[in-house]
């Protein structure tokens, strides 16, 4: 019978047990119905002897929906998720009148991260968060750190690194034990980059998480023009990202979005030196929003790639994607 002659009903379960096979040979053992896969009912057999803990992800991410995030991470091989969370929308100048709500993405805010984590325990993680010039924003961070968020994050909001409101986040985080995730690009979010070193000094129990644009272009010593937020090319030793991770027991960086990913495969060579010299202080983070989590569009599933190819040994690979994370979020 050719392809014409096929009914529909034949055409579904032909796919399905195609799409069964494939499935198969990655290590998936999947629920099959109405020719389509139920990513709940999915078991990811591949590294069950060397899991990933990613550290960034987001719900409702650029409209992505949360059930498609469920086997976008399986298909990173990711076996423990943080979801951060966006801060409620507001018109305030912290939040550009509206512009960046919702981390500029369409990122949702705590409950929703509490409640998909709740419903998917053995999978995600929440963290917490809120804007932090707004009336009550400690006390909402904290309603979720009692509920048992590991992390507050990922600050992205229009305010200078050591203004008031951000130092009262600092004094919650010492509080509460939990690191604080920031988000750094210049003249835009946490601006300041160049103070930043005050804070690791004032808050030296707090652990700080280093992201973003201006965050890895900031390993280069000879990028001069902030302005240039994706820089390429050569990377000169000893910018004030490396200097400050050199100096700060209490500093870490997540590698996550493109500006992770193009600190490590814009010179590969500095890439594995700074893996050396970083490498009980760095973090897997995928912040990707595609619904796949494999292929070229994927940034999680590269920046795990680029990992695996540049880390010097497989010690420092297993503590970048995994060890790292477990240690800093006290995961068990």
């Amino acid at each position: 019978m050719n392809k014409k002659q096929l009914t529909r009903r034949e055409f579904i379960i032909n796919n399905s047990l195609a799409g069964l096979g494939a499935a198969l040979t990655i290590g998936f053992v999947p629920s099959v119905l109405a020719g389509g896969l139920i990513p709940n009912t999915e078991i990811d057999l591949r590294n069950a002897d060397e899991p990933i803990i990613d550290i960034h992800q987001h719900t409702d991410y650029s409209g992505r929906t949360n059930a498609m995030l469920i086997p976008h991470q399986r298909s990173m091989g990711v076996t423990k998720t943080i979801l951060l969370p966006a801060g409620r929308p507001l018109s305030y100048g912290s939040t550009y009148y509206g512009y960046s709500n919702g981390l500029q993405a369409m990122a949702t805010g705590n409950e929703i991260c509490y409640q998909f984590a709740q419903t998917h325990s053995n999978e995600f993680i929440f963290g917490a968060n809120e804007v932090p010039d707004m009336p009550g924003a400690i006390q909402e961070i904290e309603k979720y750190l009692k509920l048992g968020a590991p992390v507050i994050g990922e600050l992205k909001f229009g305010l200078d690194c050591d203004s008031p409101a951000m130092q009262n986040i600092y004094e919650l985080a010492q509080s509460y034990h939990v690191p604080v995730l920031m988000h750094w690009q210049y003249n835009m979010y946490n601006r300041g980059f160049e103070r930043f070193h005050s804070m690791l000094k004032k808050y030296p129990k707090v652990n700080f998480i280093g992201h973003a644009q201006t965050w890895w272009a900031g390993i280069d010593k000879n990028h001069t023009d902030q302005n240039v937020l994706y820089p390429k090319g050569n990377v000169s030793r000893g910018g004030l990202t490396d200097q400050l991770l050199s100096s700060y027991s209490n500093l870490y960086a997540d590698f996550s979005a493109g500006s992770g990913l193009g600190s490590l495969v814009r010179d590969e060579d500095h890439a594995r030196g700074f893996l050396e010299r970083h490498q009980d202080k760095l973090l897997f983070g995928s912040d990707c929003s595609d619904s796949l989590g494999t292929g070229k569009t994927c940034l999680g599933a590269n920046i795990i790639s680029a990992i695996r190819k540049l880390s010097p040994s497989k010690v420092i690979e297993r503590k970048i994607l995994f060890e790292n994370a477990q240690k800093l979020f006290k995961l068990t």
